[in-house]
């Protein structure tokens, strides 16, 4: 794996990991209180496998969706990725929904592991790829599926079977390999 970076960034401490220099830029964040580690083993597939430069960014679990975001752009712009893919877990997954909305021109689409539910809206045009875990119970696969209603002709859901909350880390290959899948027409 890689080793882990940090910056400041209005007064937060971000750590942050970097692999892969493929053309496929693909920023991924975990669910807060978790570090950028625990998305490590999908980030390395990707960057390995399949050829994406992957960045993991840990945000600080105690700052806003919209200062998390603020994050990972201070992040994006230290590795000078101009347009990414962005994506996470759980809360990081509404990170990267609000990092969108705020910066629709810096984002090809949208990968969202497990969807909370919450009233951040899908930034408009671009696509969104939802994972879940078939028996998630912190973000179950209706939040995912109402998510997906609001823009049906952009959304697509894709499933884990017999996966709970913590399916990136418990199944991180399966987790990859339909990121993988989705990504390789990008």
């Amino acid at each position: 794996m890689t080793d882990t970076q940090t910056l400041e960034n209005a007064g937060r401490r971000v750590e942050y990991a970097v692999e892969g220099d493929g053309p496929v830029g693909l920023v991924l964040i975990p669910d807060a209180g978790l570090d950028s580690a625990a998305l490590a083993v999908v980030g390395h597939y990707l960057a390995e496998e399949a050829g994406f430069h992957v960045v993991r960014v840990g945000t600080a679990k105690d700052a806003s969706p919209a200062e998390r975001a603020e994050d990972v752009l201070a992040v994006i712009d230290r590795v000078g990725l101009e347009h990414t893919w962005i994506g996470g877990h759980a809360s990081g997954g509404t990170v990267a929904r609000v990092f969108a909305a705020a910066h629709v021109d810096r984002v090809n689409g949208l990968l969202l592991l497990g969807v909370e539910e919450t009233d951040v809206a899908l930034a408009p045009t671009i696509p969104v790829l939802i994972v879940q875990g078939t028996d998630d119970e912190s973000t179950p696969p209706e939040n995912g599926e109402r998510l997906q209603s609001t823009a049906p002709e952009r959304a697509s859901i894709k499933t884990i079977s017999g996966a709970g909350h913590l399916f990136p880390m418990t199944h991180p290959i399966a987790t990859a390999v339909i990121i993988e899948e989705y990504l390789d027409w990008d």
